[in-house]
């Protein structure tokens, strides 16, 4: 309700400005060009990097400080912390990266957008970067055309720079022609009143906006053709930080757990940021100067960035104490209520906006894919899961079993496969070319997963008459069938369960069971044809039981490929390097 009346009166705003001041016209669109030249670089190091920022994020945040560090680099060379935040997201709904990591990351991206005050102080306002602006828009148009997903990647990265210097331009232009008719700077306020209606104006100016770096880019424009005081401008950033947090908290009401939890941690930083900025300002205004007078630093542009600087720095610094305990809490946020095993537990809408965390993703669902299928092969044929032993009580449980193996079939995992093939036939548009192949992989599984339990029901269907027989010989041999799938389980249970093993001893472990398989086959084919000569059994019971034995052995030879791909790392080149050695 509120956005449905919100949008028309800030249109309406922004169209009386436009149509009625000619200079805000250009201070408006300079804001505009500046924004649509961030998304442009957004999406272009989407492209470009070929996931090197996911890979980042994954190998080089296992420790708080290389956290921090990370998300300050990326965050200052990608010059989006929005961008930051988006992987944030996809990586915790994979569990590629915990919670604290990503805060870390989180609080190191804040410290990054310092960056941008450094970038538009140094040069943004030094030189005439509109004579560069144009060019630039040029060679990007130029590689945006390209076919090669790298090269259109670079060409967007060039435009949304291109934009950000003609954005800038039209900025510091539009303040320098609107101080002829009008003298913004008459509306200072001293004191902690005026830094208290200046941070307001700074909230929500970022929030209108909805990105930092713009406001900042607004803020040194309008204090560089000194249409706002030096101690006002200051204020404006202090409130940017609340600005910023408003428009976190509206994208993670649509997002899972794992984003309003990043949120709600987001919101607890700039809020201590906040704070400090206001209880320490006159403090820190004070150092700056001081350090100004040590340096011989005169311009208020460089002392506002210096102040950017210290102010997220020391947010940084205030929050590293209280994180520990500050991630316990959050964790305990945000729980579903209701959850559905059904629903993916791995995969969400943020997982879209990385490779990366769609492939892993894709991995752990078909794990849980995976875990169900075992659970019903064991009610299916009757396995105990206490000590894994044949219940003796097979009339009892017959009817009963194949009610609960029809609901286990379409609950567990017909939906979740449902639900798995959907999310790659939308994640498939998103993916880079080097990922396909294990999309592809991970596709197949899911289609395999689905058919064993087919394969499986329709197995028993073979067996149940046949333990109904009055032979033991008979009895004896269709035991035997589901013998086999209890050493099988039983041996993959203890392979995926022993922590000590690595992907070389797990892969002679399998080989091992594999070859075990191969044995089982040919000493049941033997046993058969003994009970055969002996007239123990008939020459149809002998044809059906070796039929339904071999059927067995190429179901228990799908589970194992099966749990190759998923619970082996490398496991190609694992197998290729076994069969070299052989």
């Amino acid at each position: 309700m509120i956005k449905k009346i919100l949008f028309p009166l800030l249109f309406l705003i922004l169209a009386y400005f436009v149509l009625s001041y000619e200079s805000a016209k250009e201070i408006i669109a300079g804001i505009s060009i500046f924004l649509v030249g961030m998304f442009f670089m957004e999406d272009g190091f989407k492209l470009f990097s070929g996931g090197f920022l996911e890979k980042v994020l994954e190998k080089f945040t296992n420790s708080m400080p290389k956290a921090i560090l990370n998300g300050f680099l990326i965050t200052s060379i990608v010059q989006s912390s929005s961008l930051t935040s988006v992987i944030l997201i996809s990586f915790l709904g994979a569990s590629l990266i915990g919670l604290e990591a990503a805060i870390g990351v989180l609080l190191g991206s804040s410290l990054g957008s310092s960056t941008t005050a450094w970038l538009i102080s140094l040069f943004g306002l030094k030189i005439k970067i509109s004579h560069y602006a144009m060019p630039i828009i040029v060679f990007g148009i130029f590689f945006r055309f390209s076919k090669n997903q790298k090269q259109k990647g670079f060409g967007n990265i060039l435009l949304g720079l291109g934009f950000i210097f003609l954005g800038i331009s039209y900025m510091v232009n539009g303040f320098f022609d609107l101080k002829e008719n009008i003298d913004l700077s008459i509306y200072s306020l001293n004191g902690y009143f005026g830094m208290f209606i200046f941070s307001i104006i700074g909230a929500f100016m970022t929030f209108i906006v909805q990105s930092s770096s713009a406001s900042i880019a607004i803020i040194l424009a309008a204090l560089s053709s000194s249409q706002i005081l030096y101690l006002n401008a200051i204020a404006t950033v202090i409130g940017g930080k609340l600005g910023s947090t408003a428009t976190t908290l509206i994208g993670s009401t649509t997002s899972n757990s794992n984003g309003k939890r990043l949120a709600f941690a987001q919101l607890i930083l700039n809020l201590i940021a906040t704070l400090f900025g206001i209880i320490f300002f006159y403090p820190i205004i004070n150092f700056i100067e001081y350090l100004s007078n040590y340096f011989g630093i005169e311009s208020e542009v460089i002392k506002f960035t210096i102040f950017v600087t210290i102010f997220n720095l020391c947010a940084v610094l205030i929050m590293l104490p209280i994180l520990p305990k500050l991630v316990q809490k959050i964790k305990k946020m945000f729980i579903p209520k209701v959850k559905s095993w059904s629903r993916l537990e791995f995969l969400d809408n943020e997982s879209l906006e990385s490779s990366k965390s769609i492939t892993i993703g894709l991995k752990k669902e078909n794990i849980v894919l995976y875990n169900n299928l075992i659970k019903a092969i064991k009610h299916q044929l009757s396995i105990n899961d206490e000590d894994i032993y044949w219940s003796k009580k097979h009339k009892n449980i017959k009817k009963d079993k194949n009610h609960k193996i029809d609901k286990l079939y379409k609950d567990k995992i017909k939906n979740l496969h449902d639900e798995i093939l959907e999310y790659v036939s939308i994640a498939q548009e998103r993916i880079n070319k080097d990922d396909f192949y294990e999309i592809n992989n991970s596709q197949e599984i899911t289609k395999q997963i689905l058919k064993m339990l087919k394969s499986i029901k329709n197995l028993d269907k073979n067996i149940d008459p046949f333990l109904e027989s009055k032979n033991k010989d008979t009895i004896k041999e269709y035991f035997f069938i589901k013998e086999i799938f209890i050493i099988i389980i039983k041996e993959l249970e203890n392979i995926s369960s022993n922590s000590n093993l690595d992907n070389i001893d797990k892969m002679y472990k399998i080989k091992a069971l594999q070859q075990k398989l191969i044995s089982f086959d040919t000493l049941s084919s033997s046993r058969i044809e003994d009970l055969f000569e002996a007239k123990k059994i008939d020459a149809k019971n002998s044809t059906i039981l070796i039929k339904n034995i071999s059927f067995s052995i190429i179901i228990c030879q799908s589970l194992i490929e099966i749990f190759i791909s998923l619970f082996i790392e490398d496991n190609f080149l694992l197998l290729e390097e076994d069969e070299n050695l052989n």
